[in-house]
Protein backbone atom coordinates (compact mmCIF):
# COMPACT_ATOMS: atom_id res chain seq x y z
CA UNK A 1 0.00 0.00 0.00
CA UNK A 2 1.42 3.56 -1.19
CA UNK A 3 0.04 6.04 1.52
CA UNK A 4 0.49 10.22 1.08
CA UNK A 5 1.22 11.62 4.56
CA UNK A 6 0.45 15.03 5.10
CA UNK A 7 1.52 17.18 8.03
CA UNK A 8 0.41 20.58 8.71
CA UNK A 9 0.13 20.65 12.99
CA UNK A 10 1.93 23.74 13.37
CA UNK A 11 5.22 25.77 11.39
CA UNK A 12 6.32 22.92 8.88
CA UNK A 13 4.73 21.92 5.66
CA UNK A 14 5.50 18.13 5.45
CA UNK A 15 4.55 15.71 2.61
CA UNK A 16 6.00 12.20 2.22
CA UNK A 17 5.05 9.09 0.07
CA UNK A 18 5.42 5.84 1.81
CA UNK A 19 4.83 2.42 0.62
CA UNK A 20 4.62 -0.70 3.05
CA UNK A 21 3.69 -4.70 3.53
CA UNK A 22 5.36 -7.56 1.73
CA UNK A 23 7.72 -6.55 -0.88
CA UNK A 24 6.96 -2.33 -0.12
CA UNK A 25 9.90 0.03 -0.99
CA UNK A 26 9.78 1.73 2.48
CA UNK A 27 9.69 5.80 2.18
CA UNK A 28 9.65 6.80 -1.69
CA UNK A 29 10.39 10.65 -1.32
CA UNK A 30 9.75 13.23 1.41
CA UNK A 31 9.68 17.05 1.29
CA UNK A 32 9.23 19.51 4.44
CA UNK A 33 8.49 23.07 4.00
CA UNK A 34 9.80 25.35 7.23
CA UNK A 35 7.98 28.59 7.66
CA UNK A 36 11.20 29.62 9.76
CA UNK A 37 11.75 33.10 7.92
CA UNK A 38 7.72 34.08 7.98
CA UNK A 39 8.14 33.67 11.86
CA UNK A 40 11.29 34.92 12.69
CA UNK A 41 9.97 38.33 12.86
CA UNK A 42 7.87 37.91 15.43
CA UNK A 43 9.97 35.81 17.62
CA UNK A 44 7.48 32.91 17.64
CA UNK A 45 4.96 31.15 15.85
CA UNK A 46 1.81 33.45 14.26
CA UNK A 47 -1.03 30.64 14.16
CA UNK A 48 -3.31 32.52 11.33
CA UNK A 49 0.16 33.07 9.12
CA UNK A 50 0.86 29.38 9.48
CA UNK A 51 -2.61 28.42 8.38
CA UNK A 52 -2.15 30.61 5.53
CA UNK A 53 1.29 29.41 4.20
CA UNK A 54 0.42 25.82 4.45
CA UNK A 55 -2.38 26.25 1.95
CA UNK A 56 0.09 27.96 0.02
CA UNK A 57 2.49 25.16 -0.17
CA UNK A 58 0.77 21.66 0.09
CA UNK A 59 -0.66 21.79 -3.22
CA UNK A 60 3.11 21.99 -4.35
CA UNK A 61 4.50 20.32 -2.39
CA UNK A 62 2.44 17.21 -3.05
CA UNK A 63 3.13 17.52 -6.71
CA UNK A 64 7.24 17.96 -5.84
CA UNK A 65 6.33 14.47 -3.87
CA UNK A 66 5.04 12.68 -6.09
CA UNK A 67 7.13 14.20 -8.79
CA UNK A 68 10.57 12.66 -7.21
CA UNK A 69 8.86 9.38 -6.96
CA UNK A 70 7.78 9.03 -10.10
CA UNK A 71 4.31 8.46 -9.62
CA UNK A 72 1.11 10.24 -10.31
CA UNK A 73 -2.19 10.47 -8.26
CA UNK A 74 -3.51 6.61 -9.49
CA UNK A 75 -0.70 5.60 -7.26
CA UNK A 76 -1.51 6.58 -4.31
CA UNK A 77 -3.58 4.05 -2.32
CA UNK A 78 -4.40 6.18 1.07
CA UNK A 79 -3.90 9.59 2.52
CA UNK A 80 -2.63 10.20 5.77
CA UNK A 81 -2.91 13.23 7.18
CA UNK A 82 -2.49 14.96 11.42
CA UNK A 83 -5.32 16.01 12.66
CA UNK A 84 -3.92 16.59 16.33
CA UNK A 85 -2.59 18.06 18.58
CA UNK A 86 -1.22 20.94 17.46
CA UNK A 87 -2.58 24.84 15.96
CA UNK A 88 -6.37 24.05 15.02
CA UNK A 89 -6.28 25.94 12.01
CA UNK A 90 -2.95 24.68 10.84
CA UNK A 91 -4.60 21.17 11.71
CA UNK A 92 -7.77 22.07 9.35
CA UNK A 93 -6.18 22.94 6.36
CA UNK A 94 -3.78 19.69 5.87
CA UNK A 95 -7.28 17.87 7.49
CA UNK A 96 -9.11 19.46 4.66
CA UNK A 97 -7.22 18.87 1.52
CA UNK A 98 -6.25 14.96 3.14
CA UNK A 99 -9.95 14.26 3.12
CA UNK A 100 -10.95 16.23 -0.05
CA UNK A 101 -8.17 14.01 -2.15
CA UNK A 102 -8.68 10.79 -0.39
CA UNK A 103 -12.63 11.56 -1.90
CA UNK A 104 -11.54 13.13 -5.14
CA UNK A 105 -9.06 9.74 -6.44
CA UNK A 106 -11.42 7.64 -4.38
CA UNK A 107 -9.14 6.08 -1.86
CA UNK A 108 -9.06 5.92 2.04
CA UNK A 109 -7.91 8.45 4.67
CA UNK A 110 -7.00 8.06 8.18
CA UNK A 111 -6.50 10.74 11.01
CA UNK A 112 -3.29 10.48 12.35
CA UNK A 113 -2.18 11.39 16.03
CA UNK A 114 0.84 13.84 15.66
CA UNK A 115 2.96 12.11 18.88
CA UNK A 116 1.82 8.84 17.34
CA UNK A 117 3.76 9.81 14.18
CA UNK A 118 6.67 10.74 16.46
CA UNK A 119 6.87 7.89 18.39
CA UNK A 120 6.82 5.49 14.99
CA UNK A 121 9.76 7.63 13.19
CA UNK A 122 12.46 5.20 14.32
CA UNK A 123 10.33 2.35 12.81
CA UNK A 124 11.47 3.85 9.70
CA UNK A 125 15.50 3.24 10.04
CA UNK A 126 17.37 0.19 9.70
CA UNK A 127 17.51 -1.16 12.42
CA UNK A 128 13.94 -0.58 13.31
CA UNK A 129 13.60 -1.30 17.25
CA UNK A 130 11.15 -4.55 18.00
CA UNK A 131 7.88 -3.80 20.45
CA UNK A 132 8.01 -3.45 23.60
CA UNK A 133 9.73 -0.25 24.08
CA UNK A 134 10.09 3.05 26.23
CA UNK A 135 10.13 6.03 24.45
CA UNK A 136 11.20 9.36 25.33
CA UNK A 137 9.00 11.99 23.29
CA UNK A 138 10.70 15.52 23.28
CA UNK A 139 9.99 18.60 21.14
CA UNK A 140 8.93 21.90 21.29
CA UNK A 141 4.86 21.15 22.44
CA UNK A 142 5.39 18.01 24.37
CA UNK A 143 8.17 15.78 26.80
CA UNK A 144 6.44 12.38 27.41
CA UNK A 145 7.42 9.30 28.73
CA UNK A 146 5.60 6.38 27.16
CA UNK A 147 5.89 2.17 27.68
CA UNK A 148 4.79 1.41 24.16
CA UNK A 149 3.72 -2.78 24.09
CA UNK A 150 2.49 -1.93 19.89
CA UNK A 151 0.61 0.47 17.90
CA UNK A 152 -1.87 1.89 19.66
CA UNK A 153 -0.90 -0.05 23.18
CA UNK A 154 0.44 3.13 24.81
CA UNK A 155 0.71 3.84 28.74
CA UNK A 156 1.66 7.55 29.81
CA UNK A 157 4.57 7.25 32.89
CA UNK A 158 5.48 10.91 32.77
CA UNK A 159 5.34 13.73 31.58
CA UNK A 160 6.03 17.89 31.37
CA UNK A 161 3.63 19.87 33.95
CA UNK A 162 4.29 22.74 32.57
CA UNK A 163 7.04 23.98 29.53
CA UNK A 164 8.16 20.87 27.04
CA UNK A 165 12.02 20.42 26.98
CA UNK A 166 11.64 22.15 23.24
CA UNK A 167 9.78 25.15 24.52
CA UNK A 168 12.00 25.61 27.08
CA UNK A 169 15.17 25.80 24.90
CA UNK A 170 13.33 28.31 22.81
CA UNK A 171 12.26 30.72 26.03
CA UNK A 172 16.04 30.74 27.34
CA UNK A 173 17.26 31.62 23.75
CA UNK A 174 14.84 34.54 23.62
CA UNK A 175 16.06 35.44 27.17
CA UNK A 176 19.96 35.51 25.76
CA UNK A 177 18.85 37.55 22.78
CA UNK A 178 19.36 34.58 20.30
CA UNK A 179 18.09 34.50 16.90
CA UNK A 180 14.56 32.02 16.09
CA UNK A 181 14.50 29.38 16.59
CA UNK A 182 16.26 29.22 19.77
CA UNK A 183 16.51 25.68 20.49
CA UNK A 184 19.24 25.23 17.91
CA UNK A 185 21.26 28.38 18.22
CA UNK A 186 21.30 27.79 22.21
CA UNK A 187 22.53 24.04 21.75
CA UNK A 188 25.16 25.76 19.24
CA UNK A 189 26.43 28.38 21.67
CA UNK A 190 26.49 25.90 24.66
CA UNK A 191 29.66 23.80 22.56
CA UNK A 192 31.45 27.40 23.44
CA UNK A 193 29.90 27.49 27.11
CA UNK A 194 32.37 26.40 30.57
CA UNK A 195 30.57 23.76 31.81
CA UNK A 196 32.25 24.92 35.30
CA UNK A 197 30.95 28.35 35.58
CA UNK A 198 27.28 27.28 36.58
CA UNK A 199 24.98 24.59 37.77
CA UNK A 200 21.74 24.58 37.14
CA UNK A 201 18.98 22.45 38.95
CA UNK A 202 17.48 19.02 37.83
CA UNK A 203 14.32 19.85 38.27
CA UNK A 204 11.56 16.90 40.22
CA UNK A 205 14.83 14.24 40.20
CA UNK A 206 14.94 14.65 43.76
CA UNK A 207 11.50 12.76 44.41
CA UNK A 208 9.49 9.54 42.98
CA UNK A 209 8.44 9.87 39.60
CA UNK A 210 8.47 10.59 35.81
CA UNK A 211 6.97 13.74 35.75
CA UNK A 212 9.15 16.90 34.36
CA UNK A 213 8.98 20.19 34.79
CA UNK A 214 11.29 22.52 33.03
CA UNK A 215 9.84 26.51 33.22
CA UNK A 216 11.66 27.00 36.46
CA UNK A 217 15.29 26.55 34.55
CA UNK A 218 13.62 29.63 32.38
CA UNK A 219 14.03 31.54 35.51
CA UNK A 220 16.89 29.96 36.40
CA UNK A 221 18.39 31.33 33.30
CA UNK A 222 16.70 34.80 33.65
CA UNK A 223 17.89 35.56 36.99
CA UNK A 224 21.56 34.35 36.03
CA UNK A 225 21.89 36.46 32.55
CA UNK A 226 20.47 39.72 34.41
CA UNK A 227 23.21 39.45 37.55
CA UNK A 228 26.05 38.60 34.50
CA UNK A 229 24.66 41.60 32.77
CA UNK A 230 25.26 43.85 35.85
CA UNK A 231 28.31 42.53 37.33
CA UNK A 232 30.70 41.02 34.40
CA UNK A 233 32.32 42.75 31.48
CA UNK A 234 32.21 39.21 29.13
CA UNK A 235 28.65 39.12 28.65
CA UNK A 236 29.44 36.86 25.50
CA UNK A 237 31.05 34.47 27.50
CA UNK A 238 28.33 34.46 29.91
CA UNK A 239 25.79 34.15 27.91
CA UNK A 240 27.52 31.13 26.50
CA UNK A 241 28.40 29.75 30.25
CA UNK A 242 24.80 29.75 30.57
CA UNK A 243 23.43 28.09 27.60
CA UNK A 244 25.60 25.19 28.49
CA UNK A 245 24.46 25.37 32.17
CA UNK A 246 20.92 24.85 30.89
CA UNK A 247 21.82 22.43 28.14
CA UNK A 248 23.55 20.59 30.58
CA UNK A 249 20.45 20.67 33.09
CA UNK A 250 18.10 19.73 30.30
CA UNK A 251 19.90 16.43 29.36
CA UNK A 252 20.38 14.91 32.92
CA UNK A 253 17.10 15.63 33.65
CA UNK A 254 16.13 13.58 30.63
CA UNK A 255 18.48 11.44 31.46
CA UNK A 256 17.89 10.34 35.07
CA UNK A 257 13.78 10.04 34.35
CA UNK A 258 14.45 8.01 30.95
CA UNK A 259 16.99 5.32 33.53
CA UNK A 260 13.88 5.38 36.08
CA UNK A 261 11.69 4.90 33.92
CA UNK A 262 13.67 1.15 31.57
CA UNK A 263 13.67 0.29 35.35
CA UNK A 264 9.82 0.44 36.18
CA UNK A 265 9.17 -1.03 32.69
CA UNK A 266 11.55 -3.60 32.77
CA UNK A 267 12.55 -2.53 29.13
CA UNK A 268 15.22 -3.39 27.21
CA UNK A 269 15.01 -0.97 24.12
CA UNK A 270 14.47 3.05 24.65
CA UNK A 271 13.38 5.10 21.79
CA UNK A 272 13.90 9.00 21.62
CA UNK A 273 11.89 11.18 18.92
CA UNK A 274 10.98 14.68 18.34
CA UNK A 275 12.78 18.00 17.76
CA UNK A 276 14.69 17.99 21.16
CA UNK A 277 16.15 14.45 20.23
CA UNK A 278 18.44 15.98 17.41
CA UNK A 279 20.54 17.52 20.40
CA UNK A 280 24.24 16.06 20.09
CA UNK A 281 24.64 16.04 23.47
CA UNK A 282 21.76 14.17 24.55
CA UNK A 283 22.37 11.52 21.80
CA UNK A 284 25.61 11.26 23.21
CA UNK A 285 25.01 10.61 26.90
CA UNK A 286 21.95 8.87 26.14
CA UNK A 287 23.79 6.23 24.56
CA UNK A 288 26.78 5.90 26.88
CA UNK A 289 23.85 6.16 30.21
CA UNK A 290 21.78 3.58 28.05
CA UNK A 291 24.56 1.03 26.50
CA UNK A 292 25.97 0.33 30.08
CA UNK A 293 22.68 -0.56 31.51
CA UNK A 294 22.34 -2.93 27.86
CA UNK A 295 19.75 -0.86 26.72
CA UNK A 296 19.62 0.02 23.07
CA UNK A 297 18.82 3.30 21.99
CA UNK A 298 16.86 4.41 18.49
CA UNK A 299 16.40 7.42 17.27
CA UNK A 300 15.25 8.78 13.52
CA UNK A 301 17.46 10.24 11.54
CA UNK A 302 18.14 14.04 12.25
CA UNK A 303 15.94 15.25 9.07
CA UNK A 304 12.97 12.74 10.34
CA UNK A 305 13.15 14.12 14.28
CA UNK A 306 11.58 17.60 13.68
CA UNK A 307 7.70 17.74 12.40
CA UNK A 308 7.47 16.01 8.77
CA UNK A 309 4.86 14.09 6.35
CA UNK A 310 7.14 10.65 6.64
CA UNK A 311 5.81 9.84 10.19
CA UNK A 312 2.18 10.80 9.27
CA UNK A 313 2.34 8.30 5.98
CA UNK A 314 3.86 5.61 8.17
CA UNK A 315 1.74 5.72 10.89
CA UNK A 316 -1.16 6.31 8.27
CA UNK A 317 0.02 3.40 6.61
CA UNK A 318 0.22 0.74 9.61
CA UNK A 319 -3.50 2.08 10.98
CA UNK A 320 -4.90 2.15 7.24
CA UNK A 321 -3.43 -1.69 6.50
CA UNK A 322 -5.42 -2.57 9.68
CA UNK A 323 -8.86 -1.42 8.23
CA UNK A 324 -8.91 1.55 10.12
CA UNK A 325 -10.35 5.10 7.99
CA UNK A 326 -12.09 8.16 8.47
CA UNK A 327 -15.79 9.38 7.20
CA UNK A 328 -16.17 11.59 4.58
CA UNK A 329 -16.24 13.81 7.65
CA UNK A 330 -13.45 15.43 9.02
CA UNK A 331 -12.14 17.35 11.83
CA UNK A 332 -8.92 18.60 13.82
CA UNK A 333 -8.09 18.02 17.49
CA UNK A 334 -6.10 20.61 19.44
CA UNK A 335 -5.81 18.78 22.48
CA UNK A 336 -5.73 14.38 21.59
CA UNK A 337 -4.57 12.83 24.52
CA UNK A 338 -2.21 9.90 22.86
CA UNK A 339 -2.97 7.04 25.19
CA UNK A 340 -6.56 7.84 23.73
CA UNK A 341 -5.90 6.07 19.95
CA UNK A 342 -7.17 2.68 19.52
CA UNK A 343 -4.79 -0.44 19.68
CA UNK A 344 -4.49 -2.10 16.13
CA UNK A 345 -6.38 -5.83 15.91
Amino acid sequence: MRVLGIETSCDETGVALYEGGPGGAGLLAHAVYSQIELHAEYGGVVPELASRDHIRKLLPLIEQVLDEAAMTAADVQGIAYTAGPGLVGALLVGAALGRSLAWAWGVPAVAVHHMEGHLLAPLLEDPAPAFPFVALLVSGGHTQLVDVQAIGRYRILGESVDDAAGEAFDKTAKILGLPYPGGPALARLAEQGDPTRYRFPRPMTDRPGLDFSFSGLKTFALNAWQKEQSERDDTEQARADIARAFEEAVVETLLIKCRRAVEAAGAKRLIMSGGVSANRRLRARMDEQMGARGVAVFYPRAALCTDNGAMIAFAGHERLAAGQQEPLAFGARPRWALDELPALS
